[in-house]
């Protein structure tokens, strides 16, 4: 009896230093996941559109944790085709990071399940939504709350090879988007830049249009609608769309200046590749490659996209939102402050990479902050309205999300297999609603 009762002293001394240790880890960290020493640590996931991107990511994350010696932030970079799919699975299964890129064009639907933490309080205490460029503050606001915090904004814009338009003789697209070029005069020009041996075409003279996201961008200029006021019904079927779409088309099918997607493919070159070799005279993209253009070393040119009755771009980002279940929700919101900073998106502006979504950075004291000649080619400040006027993403403002997959079924018919564009308006619209009124 004298022996037990020695062993149940010394098993209760065990499980009173144990719990006093905090239930310390072989690893020597918490049981909760933070460090010994007091150090919080948060998991932050991203996806890597490039090495570049993620490269400039981590500087950032570095420079946050030099100021906050108190928070170590792991980042987890992943494929961005495979992002959506690992972030909702690690939701469901209650191992999500702390903080995580979200798509704008997935932002609502996400806040609609229930699983982003509301930041409203904390964004109203530290920021204002007056800071930020329109496009952003309309994207982050859902019924006047903030679920997610943008640190950048990017639209598409026209880029060009400069030397194909001096071997040509033809003056450069206008950067000025007071000056853009209308419909007409880029089509002609993409016409007189398309060149043939014979059959095959050596240089064609614009790509990228039959992105959906480009495409949007030439709607918003024809006075077109996607969706109504609410988000809760889509518009596409008009006139004004049906016009922007056949020109398209046209382009390519009756003009035979633009390649389609399948035709880089086949070839085996990204689009930056094919302005860089002088395949492509003019390339339409999103801002954030000219973060690549302008290491390929060749002259390249930034201009307004092309317009029908006016000249506009459309504008988005990724956000940065917190796990509604996180543990460290004070620690994360940090993060999301740093990540939406002057300090941290300059960088990021500076490599091209991404346009500022700050007010502030648009003046002219604002852009002397960023602006850097060894990317932003000659004429870029002229071009700088456009981000800041752009208008905010038709499909960032809707929660259901399915809608994409259905446009870039309905679109893919267009391009590749006949479909006429009134079926294809009337297909979208259709199907669309139906799943808008879920």
């Amino acid at each position: 009896m004298r022996k037990l009762h020695l062993l149940i002293i010394v098993l209760l001394c065990s499980l009173l230093a144990s719990a006093c240790s905090g239930g310390m880890s072989p690893n020597g960290s918490t049981s909760n996941g933070d460090q010994a020493d007091g150090i919080v640590t948060l998991k932050f996931m991203g996806w890597e559109a490039s090495p570049l991107e993620t490269q400039s990511v981590q500087q950032g994350l570095d420079a946050f944790m030099k100021a906050h010696p108190n928070i170590k932030v792991e980042y987890q970079p992943v494929p961005q085709a495979q992002y959506v799919q690992k972030l909702l699975t690690m939701l469901a299964g209650n191992s999500a990071p702390d903080v995580f890129f979200l798509g704008s064009t997935e932002y609502r639907a996400f806040q609609k399940r229930g699983v982003l933490l509301d930041l409203t309080d904390r964004f109203q205490a530290d920021l204002s939504v007056d800071e930020f460029i329109p496009s952003a503050a309309n994207i982050m606001q859902i019924d006047g709350n903030i679920y997610g915090v943008s640190s950048c904004t990017v639209s598409p814009v026209l880029y060009y090879n400069k030397d194909i338009f001096d071997k040509a003789g033809i003056a450069y697209p206008p950067g000025d988007p007071a000056k853009a070029w209308t419909w007409e005069q880029f089509r002609d020009t993409a016409k007189q830049l398309t060149i043939k041996n014979g059959d095959k075409v050596t240089q064609y003279g614009a790509f990228g249009l039959e992105a959906f996201a480009n495409t949007t961008a030439e709607i918003l200029s024809n006075n077109g609608t996607l969706f109504n006021e609410d988000g809760t019904k889509m518009t596409i079927n008009t006139p004004q769309t049906k016009q922007v779409l056949q020109s398209v088309l046209d382009l390519r099918l009756v003009d035979g200046a633009s390649p389609t997607a399948k035709t880089l493919e086949s070839i085996g070159m990204k689009p930056a590749q094919m302005l860089q070799t002088g395949k492509v005279a003019m390339m339409i993209d999103g801002s954030w490659a000219l973060q690549e253009l302008a290491t390929m070393g060749f002259p390249v040119g930034v201009a307004a996209l092309p317009k029908f009755e006016r000249a506009v771009t459309q504008g988005q980002a990724h956000l940065h939102s917190v796990a509604a279940n996180t543990k460290h929700p004070e620690e994360a919101w940090e993060l999301v402050k740093f990540l939406s900073s002057e300090e941290y998106q300059i960088g990021l502006v500076k490599e091209g990479l991404w346009m500022p979504n700050r007010t502030a950075l648009y003046t002219e004291e604002g852009i002397a902050k960023w602006y850097n000649d060894k990317v932003h080619p000659e004429g870029f400040k002229e071009l700088v309205p456009f981000f800041k006027d752009a208008e905010a993403h038709p499909f960032s403002l809707i929660r259901q999300n399915k809608v994409n997959d259905i446009i870039t079924e309905e679109t893919d018919k267009l391009w590749y297999s006949g479909q006429s564009v009134d079926a294809t308006l009337a297909n979208i619209e259709k199907r669309a609603n139906i799943e808008l009124a879920q």
